[in-house]
C-alpha cells in the first residue's frame, strides 16, 4: 500500500489550518500530521518528524513562512514548501528564493491545491498565474537594479544630474570635467541601460528608482 504524503499547515489562523485539514484529508493519499501557528513552530515540527510537505503561510507573526521556509530548506533539503499567501506581492521573490516548490494564493480552488501537492511530489515547481506576473515583474526590477550597478561611479554621477535636469555643460563644470568626458559617460551609460538618448536614460532611472541608489 502507498504511504500517504505527510503534510504539515502552518498558519496563524486556526479556522483557515482546520478549513485546509479538512479539505486536505478528503484526499484519500494526504495525511496531515500536524498544524502549528507560526514559522517557529513550523521550523520545530519539521525538526521532531519531517513531512514531505509543509503549507506555509508567507505572513505570520514571529518567525514569518519566509525565515522559516530558509531554514527549513537548509535543513531538510528533501521537505517540500508550498507557499500559502491571500497577497500576490513582491515577497513572492523572497519565498522563491527560499526554495518554495508551490506558491498559490489562498483562494485557490481546494481540488486544484490538492493536485498541486501531488504536482510538487512528483517535483513540479507550480506557481499560481497571477503570482507569477508579479514575480516576473519583480524579477525585471531586479534585473533592472543589477544593470544599474554596472555603471561606474562616475557614471552614476553623471546619470544623477542628468535626472536632475542639468545640460552636459553643467554637468561638466559640476564635475570638473570636460564636455566631451560627459558626452563619453553618457554614451557608455546609454549601451549599459539599453536605452538610446538622455530622455530615456531619465525614464529608465526614475521608473526604475535607479537615482535612490546613487
Amino acid at each position: 500500500m502507498k504511504e500517504k504524503i505527510k503534510v504539515i499547515i502552518a498558519d496563524d489562523h486556526v479556522l483557515v489550518r482546520e478549513g485546509l485539514r479538512k479539505l486536505l484529508e478528503l484526499d484519500n493519499g494526504i495525511k496531515v500530521t500536524t498544524e502549528v501557528g507560526d514559522g517557529q513552530g513550523a521550523i520545530n515540527m519539521v525538526r521532531r518528524e519531517p513531512p514531505d510537505i509543509v503549507l506555509m503561510d508567507v505572513n505570520m507573526p514571529g518567525t514569518d513562512g519566509i525565515t522559516a521556509t530558509r531554514v527549513i530548506k537548509r535543513e531538510f533539503p528533501a521537505v517540500k514548501v508550498v507557499a500559502l499567501t491571500i497577497y500576490e506581492d513582491e515577497q513572492v521573490v523572497e519565498m522563491v528564493k527560499a526554495g518554495v516548490s508551490a506558491y498559490v494564493l489562498k483562494d485557490v480552488a481546494g481540488a486544484e491545491l490538492i493536485d498541486t501537492i501531488y504536482k510538487v511530489m512528483d517535483g513540479e515547481v507550480v506557481i499560481h498565474p497571477r503570482v507569477a506576473n508579479r514575480l516576473i515583474r519583480e524579477l525585471s526590477k531586479a534585473e533592472n537594479k543589477n544593470t544599474a550597478l554596472k555603471l561606474t561611479r562616475r557614471e552614476k554621477d553623471v546619470l544623477d544630474l542628468l535626472v536632475g535636469g542639468n545640460s552636459n555643460k553643467d554637468i561638466a563644470d559640476m564635475m570638473f570635467i570636460s564636455e566631451k568626458t560627459v558626452k563619453n559617460h553618457l554614451t557608455s551609460i546609454f549601451k549599459k541601460l539599453g536605452v538610446k538618448d538622455r530622455t530615456q536614460a531619465v525614464v529608465f532611472a526614475i521608473k526604475n528608482n535607479l537615482v535612490d541608489e546613487l
